[in-house]
């Protein structure tokens, strides 16, 4: 995933992790070392998600995205949630928001 982002993306690249195993693997902090500085991860501490943008990413697409929708079908929910999510990538004022929620933005 992070080589597809580099592929993309052509500025360094900032992650925020949470603590799971497979963020911190040998595989992955060896690949990240090897960007030399391209890469950067941050990791955030055991349980703080107020500090994770994402969280008031999920906060937004739940309380007003899909905030009415009802799904009698699991593939429904999914289907309107990625058609959201795909709605906030165009609207990055949304996106900067929950950094700035999330005092990740000056």
């Amino acid at each position: 995933f992070i080589k597809h982002l580099q592929r993309h993306l052509r500025r360094r690249i900032l992650i925020i992790w949470d603590g799971a195993a497979i963020h911190h693997s040998k595989v992955v902090q060896s690949y990240i070392a090897s960007t030399r500085g391209r890469v950067l991860a941050e990791r955030l501490p055991a349980y703080a998600p107020e500090l994770n943008p994402v969280e008031y990413m999920w906060g937004h697409l739940k309380n007003h995205e899909i905030a009415n929708l009802i799904a009698t079908e699991a593939w429904e929910l999914s289907l309107e949630a990625t058609a959201a999510l795909r709605r906030m990538r165009q609207r990055p004022s949304i996106i900067a928001a929950c950094f700035i929620q999330a005092e990740l933005w000056p």
